[in-house]
């Protein structure tokens, strides 16, 4: 059973001190992943639906800072020794996918192979625009192609790929990752079109739940692992080898709360066990706090109360 704590890579927490005094204490704290997201650029102007909010507006401020999570992990990497490192996740369309696996594997070596890459197909069409990309309306074919391309980079001694995107013949892309058969690939999102992604082609599948819409309760989730593991086996796939996990929001109050994962520890505690019963293997935790100095003591209570009664 894992468990893994978001670094928010914007707004008040996107500082130099906050990034490095987070991940070593996560690592201090037995955390198993730090996890980090992905935006480039955010219009001032959003129309398009944000898919974790009932009202479907964006939860951050466009004039607020945002880092690139690729240079999130670099620093991460070289400020920590043991704690894995990973997204959550990385939009595929916005980056060539022979550079980033170029980039990932890089810093699967220097990492001394801690990396997760955790991967979605972006909700914004507005960022798409904003980067000139024409992609949005093909960003689910368009990542499929991207998660095969690191695939033959990563594994093939002399890759080749022709796809419907990209295309090319017998080239060199070295170093290879570190782990055996490339930096594990998890799939976020709820919707069939990701649950399908990743029982074709993800090491694991990552979805957010307890934020309507995107609610999910245990025995929906329980539903949605049968599904995802009816479509590997017809893929041809063990679905024993793809990680179940889930990211959630973590909100501590001693008087009770109303979500699976709100209220007291025994409370949070009783909540994993919920979801560890319909499959899930990992759990990404974020704790929402004003700063750096009220996100650490939820991470050392979680740490101290309420993972030593999880197994």
């Amino acid at each position: 059973m894992g468990f893994g704590c978001v670094y928010t890579n914007r707004g008040a927490m996107a500082t130099e001190a906050n990034l490095v005094r987070f991940g070593q204490t996560a690592e201090a704290l037995g955390f198993d992943t730090v996890w980090t997201s992905d935006h480039i650029v955010v219009p001032m102007e959003v129309k398009s639906f944000y898919p974790y909010n009932p009202t479907g507006a964006m939860p951050f401020i466009a004039q607020d800072p945002y880092f690139e999570p690729l240079i999130v992990m670099t620093y991460l990497a070289a400020s920590t020794e043991r704690i894995r490192i990973g997204t959550s996740v990385l939009i595929l369309p916005y980056r060539n996918p022979v550079f980033t696996a170029k980039a990932l594997a890089t810093l699967d070596v220097l990492s001394n192979g801690r990396i997760t890459l955790g991967i979605g197909v972006g909700w914004m069409e507005e960022e798409f625009q904003a980067l000139g990309l024409d992609t949005y309306a093909r960003r689910g074919s368009y990542s499929d192609e991207c998660i095969r391309i690191f695939r033959e980079l990563w594994t093939a001694d002399t890759p080749s790929f022709q796809g419907q995107f990209h295309q090319f013949e017998a080239l060199k892309c070295e170093p290879k990752p570190i782990q055996a058969g490339g930096i594990p690939i998890w799939v976020g999102g709820h919707t069939p079109q990701a649950i399908r992604r990743a029982a074709r082609l993800g090491n694991g599948w990552q979805p957010i739940v307890q934020r309507p819409p995107a609610d999910l309760p245990p025995s929906e989730l329980r539903d949605k692992i049968g599904i995802l593991k009816e479509q590997a086996t017809a893929a041809g796939r063990d679905p024993s080898t793809i990680t179940i996990a889930l990211g959630a929001t973590v909100q501590f109050s001693d008087g009770g709360g109303s979500g699976v994962f709100s209220g007291n520890s025994q409370q949070i505690i009783d909540g994993i066990g919920q979801y560890q019963e319909a499959g899930v293997q990992d759990f990404r935790f974020d704790f929402p706090a004003p700063s750096i100095e009220g996100v650490l003591p939820l991470m050392e209570r979680f740490a101290s109360e309420v993972r030593p009664q999880v197994t």
